[in-house]
């Protein structure tokens, strides 16, 4: 059954609106690790958020990172709710002419970084619109759209534990499970460079002069799948691996003398975790006088859920519910910011963004009536978090409406 402070939500909001916002969004292709990209996408953030709280912009070598601070609405003070999403795409300039063009029909709106995570960024501007057009109570509110998610929060990382550390709680605007559930709890994630030197000579007149970088990484790429395979077999569902990129050579009449692969691994837990990270430290030449070199790129610790992430997950369902929806959480595959803080033990939800699909992928799109129904879903559970003052004076964490 819908309240009828659900029915007075859902009626200030305009899903034509949220299409005109999530279209200027996609239209302004920002690539990761593109810093002017990633600073023209802030200023233009930072103005849709000045009208609801102070914005500030942090700048490092990952790009332009956003924070706003709202006031809390009734009552001043208290620990934030802290709204995480990020603002770069892993496609590149050019993509929405050629490979991924910008098209709204059948209810959906496609187009590069769309769905990861565009349309996320669209729900958390209008839930916050919202609740100031109503006047309706909410806690103070902290924003935080980092610029180098898509590759590993490197530069990040650290200002997501700062912002959170002290966080009443932290809501996430990836996309969700395919049936709209939110994520509660993800695997953990490293990214990792396996590089070869070897020695370069002519294929034809010096071919035992040379030794092979691309055929030493391939042998080492065989033996590492084999030991990956062990470890899966031990923690069945709590490893994946993925060789994501290879490079190496140029000429089919040089033996190359350098080659690489980037390998993605995804974990259930610190020990197999460490157990996949030994594999790697453990490789050792095949080829005499070849040397490798494993670098960590970016890591992201296992989110394992814990009470404070199931606590606020009810308060989502207690929302849903009030607006005649239905919403469940499970944890995901996937990494992201949230990783982070649910790991730092902050109560976590993530997947708050709109249904859609294919993420990375051509076609990627949202459905349009989903991302209205994260923005009513948004604003009353932003509302129910509002800390509740008693005729005494005291602050309780109940649920406001």
């Amino acid at each position: 059954m819908t309240s009828d402070l659900a029915r007075r939500v859902r009626e200030m909001v305009d899903p034509s609106q949220l299409v005109c916002e999530l279209t200027d969004l996609v239209r302004s292709e920002t690539p990761s690790q593109d810093r002017a990209a990633s600073a023209t996408i802030a200023d233009e953030l930072a103005s849709a958020w000045r009208p609801y709280g102070s914005t500030r912009v942090e700048v490092n070598e990952g790009g332009s990172h956003l924070l706003v601070d709202i006031a809390e609405s009734g009552h001043p003070g208290g620990a934030p709710i802290v709204l995480l999403g990020h603002s770069d795409t892993v496609w590149p300039h050019g993509t929405i002419d050629a490979e991924l063009p910008l098209v709204v029909a059948g209810g959906q709106l496609q187009g590069p970084g769309a769905y990861d995570m565009k349309s996320g960024l669209v729900v958390m501007h209008d839930a916050v619109r919202v609740l100031r057009r109503l006047s309706l109570a909410h806690p103070p509110l902290r924003v935080l759209i980092t610029a180098d998610e898509e590759v590993g929060s490197a530069s990040s990382t650290q200002l997501v534990r700062r912002v959170c550390e002290r966080a009443r709680a932290v809501i996430g605007f990836e996309s969700p499970h395919p049936d709209g559930a939110l994520k509660v709890g993800r695997l953990g994630s490293t990214r990792v460079r396996l590089g070869v030197v070897g020695r370069e000579s002519h294929a034809a007149l010096d071919p035992a002069g040379g030794i092979s970088a691309i055929d030493e990484l391939v042998d080492q790429l065989v033996a590492f799948r084999r030991g990956m395979e062990q470890i899966a077999g031990k923690y069945p569902g709590q490893v994946l691996s993925n060789v994501g990129a290879l490079g190496g050579g140029g000429r089919s009449n040089v033996i190359p003398g350098r080659a690489h692969a980037l390998i993605g691994l995804r974990f259930g837990g610190a020990e197999v975790q460490a157990q996949a990270m030994a594999l790697l430290d453990a490789l050792r030449p095949f080829r005499s006088g070849a040397t490798l070199d494993v670098e960590v790129l970016s890591a992201r610790p296992a989110w394992q859920p814990h009470d404070g992430d199931r606590a606020l997950l009810a308060v989502a369902e207690d929302a849903a519910r009030q607006a005649g929806l239905r919403i469940t959480g499970r944890p995901a595959a996937g990494a992201g910011d949230t990783n982070t803080t649910g790991a730092m033990g902050v109560p976590t939800l993530d997947g708050m963004g709109p249904r859609g699909g294919g993420a990375h992928a051509p076609g990627e799109h949202v459905e349009i009536a989903s991302l209205a129904e994260r923005v009513v879903l948004l604003t009353l559970l932003l509302h129910r978090l509002a800390p509740v003052a008693e005729p005494n004076g005291q602050r309780i964490v109940g649920t406001a409406g």
